[in-house]
C-alpha cells in the first residue's frame, strides 16, 4: 500500500513532517536509529534492534538486498534518499507496509518481533513498497496503476535479481491474476476500485502492456524501460502528473503506443482479456502446485526476455 499524501494537500504535508521529524528524533535519542548505502544512495534506518529475537543484521540485510533489487530493476534507486522506520509486532513474518513521498521518501513497515532470515528472505512487501517509490502520483482515481505495478515489479524484479524463481511468479500470476478481470456491474479500471480489480487488474494491465511492447519492438524493448524513463523523467512518488502524462512518456521511450491504448481500452469499459489463451502462448502450462514452462510456444521468447536481467 502506498501514499503520496492524503487528499487533503497542506495538512497531510504539514502532518507527514511533524510525524518524520518527531520518529527522527525519537529513533536517535534511543540510539535506534543507522544508515545503509545502496549504490549511491543513503537510507536511514529507524529500528529497534532489541525488539526483535533475531537482532537488527537480518533486518538491515533485508532493506539492503529489497533496495538492491530494486535498484537493478529501474537501473537505479527511485529517490536519491529513504527513510525506513520498522516497527515491531507480536508474531512472525512481515504484516505490511506504507509508502510515502511528501516531503521525503519514508517507508513504515512492520513485523513480528519472532521474523526469521527465512520469512525476510522470501518478502515480498518491501520490494513492492520501494516499486512504489518510481511512480508519480496519478491521483485515487488511478489507484489501480500504482498498486498493480506494485504488484507486477515485485515478481519481475526478483527473478531478474536471483531472489524468486519464474516458475513461482508464473504460478502465482496464474492462480490470481483472474481475480482482476471485471465482474457483473464492473465500469472499467478507472471507475471500480474493488482490492481485486485495483491489485490484480492493474497487474493484468502490466502484463498485457509488457507482452505488447515485447512484440512490437521484437524484444528490444518492454515495459521495464518505459518504466524506467518514467522514473527518470519525472522523480518518481513526490511528482503528481496526470495519468496521461505517465503513460505517453513510457510509450515514447519504447516507440510504441502500447499504454496510452491499452488504457483507452480498459480505462471505463469492462474487458476480458484472454488470460489463458495468453498464457499458453507465452509457454506457461499448468502443473499441479506450480507450471511448466515450455520454450517451443509461439511468445516464450518474449516469456524469457521480460524475466531476463537487464
Amino acid at each position: 500500500m502506498s501514499r503520496a499524501g492524503p487528499p487533503s494537500a497542506a495538512l497531510a504535508a504539514a502532518a507527514a513532517i511533524v510525524f518524520l521529524a518527531l520518529g527522527a528524533l525519537l529513533g536517535l535519542a534511543a540510539g535506534r536509529s543507522s544508515g545503509i548505502t545502496v549504490g549511491d544512495v543513503a537510507v536511514q534506518i529507524e529500528l529497534d534492534r532489541g525488539a526483535f529475537r533475531g537482532g537488527g543484521d537480518p533486518i538491515e540485510s533485508w532493506i539492503h538486498r529489497s533496495a538492491s533489487i530494486v535498484a537493478g530493476y529501474y537501473g537505479h534507486f527511485p529517490v536519491a534518499r529513504l527513510t525506513v522506520r520498522v516497527m515491531a509486532e507480536r508474531g512472525d513474518g512481515v504484516h505490511g507496509g506504507k509508502s510515502f513521498a511528501n516531503p521525503e521518501a519514508y517507508i513504515q513497515v512492520r513485523l513480528g518481533q519472532d521474523v526469521t532470515e527465512a520469512q525476510l528472505l522470501s518478502d515480498w512487501v518491501l520490494v513492492h513498497e520501494m516499486a512504489h517509490l518510481a511512480l508519480p502520483d496519478t491521483g485515487e482515481a488511478h489507484a489501480w496503476l500504482s498498486e498493480g505495478l506494485a504488484t507486477y515489479v515485485e515478481g519481475v524484479a526478483r527473478v531478474q535479481a536471483g531472489n524468486r524463481s519464474e516458475a513461482d511468479v508464473w504460478a502465482e500470476e496464474m492462480r490470481q491474476m483472474p481475480r482482476g478481470l471485471p465482474e457483473s456491474g464492473d465500469r472499467g479500471l478507472d471507475r471500480t476500485h474493488t482490492w481485486a480489480r485495483t491489485y490484480w487488474g492493474g497487474a493484468m494491465f502490466c502484463l498485457l502492456a509488457d507482452v505488447d511492447i515485447h512484440r512490437q519492438s521484437h524484444n528490444r524493448f518492454g515495459l521495464q524501460d518505459a518504466l524506467r524513463a518514467i522514473v527518470r523523467d519525472s522523480g518518481g512518488l513526490a511528482a503528481d502528473w496526470p495519468i496521461e502524462r505517465v503513460l505517453l512518456t513510457g510509450d515514447h521511450a519504447v516507440g510504441t503506443t502500447t499504454l496510452e491504448d491499452l488504457y483507452a481500452r480498459l480505462k471505463d469499459s469492462p474487458v476480458t482479456p484472454d488470460l489463458m489463451g495468453l498464457w499458453r502462448e507465452l509457454g506457461i502450462e499448468s502443473e499441479d502446485s506450480s507450471v511448466r514452462l515450455s520454450d517451443s510456444a509461439p511468445l516464450a521468447d518474449v516469456r524469457r526476455a521480460i524475466m531476463r536481467a537487464r
